[in-house]
């Protein structure tokens, strides 16, 4: 297992703010995609699609829950496998 040690969290956060059609500014890192951002499920499940697509590393579906805010999904980010190439 390859554990990613870097995280761009420039792609990240435009991940995001594209998924939920937000302004860059009205991302912050503990902001809530649900509850301030308006998100629903579907919302959080494109989220880890697209970070898993463009990043290149697999996220377990178990930590689906924990993508709540920007912050949140750096941690789970940290400790994410880097796929094989």
């Amino acid at each position: 297992m390859t554990v990613n040690t870097s995280v761009d969290v420039t792609a990240v956060r435009a991940i995001i703010v594209d998924t939920l059609e937000l302004e860059d500014d009205e991302l912050t890192g503990t902001s809530l995609f649900i509850e301030d951002h308006g998100a629903d499920s579907l919302g959080a499940i494109e989220i880890l699609s697209r970070i898993e697509k463009e990043l290149g590393v697999v996220i377990p579906q178990d930590d689906l829950v924990k993508l709540v805010n920007l912050d949140a999904v750096l941690v789970v980010l940290a400790g994410a496998e880097r796929r094989r190439p």
